[in-house]
């Protein structure tokens, strides 16, 4: 007699999880939302906006700033040699149709290479530039789900997800990870 009741247990607890199931979608056809289905089912969930802590939290702010210092030089001598280029091609097309051919040509391929050269010097600075805020954003976001952790273990969240395409907000916690990162 038990070994039969223990071999329908199985089929019991896929029946349970069947139940669930319809249960949850009947709910979500009522009109309740997944927070409240989550809640209905026992389940504690949040959501953290990543890109709202890197562009609002304090140490988020603190690398922007640090990293636009950094390149600040490089941006202005960048911006100097454009402006120059500008100038010359400027100076160029005024001088273009008193030059000899040959003149004109040295000068076309003079103002070519010139730009040619400022596209790579601003191609290398971008790359520099996002090379260097992806490391210290990186650091932000180790730091960011150390917070998360600790948040989701004190206020009891069976799941925290990151970057939905959309969220009550009643589940948001990105403004207490902002806050956990500014302390």
């Amino acid at each position: 007699m038990l070994s039969t009741v223990f071999k329908f247990l199985p089929a019991f607890a896929s029946l349970r999880h069947v139940l669930g199931t319809i249960a949850v979608a009947c709910a979500l056809a009522l009109g309740l939302s997944s927070t409240q289905v989550a809640h209905a089912q026992g389940s504690k969930i949040g959501f953290v906006n990543t890109e709202r802590i890197l562009r609002d939290s304090a140490p988020a702010r603190a690398a922007q700033a640090k990293i636009e210092a950094e390149f600040k030089k490089r941006d202005e001598d960048l911006q100097r040699i454009g402006n120059s280029l500008k100038a010359s091609a400027q100076k160029f097309e005024k001088d273009a149709p008193v030059l000899s051919e040959s003149d004109r040509g040295k000068r076309q391929r003079e103002l070519a290479n010139q730009d040619a050269d400022l596209q790579r010097k601003r191609r290398e600075f971008q790359e520099d530039f996002n090379r260097r805020r992806n490391e210290e954003f990186a650091v932000i976001v180790e730091k960011a789900n150390v917070s998360i952790k600790r948040i989701a273990e004190v206020e009891n969240f069976d799941a925290i997800i990151q970057d939905a395409v959309t969220v009550n907000p009643r589940i948001d916690i990105t403004d207490k990870v902002i806050q956990a990162l500014g302390n």
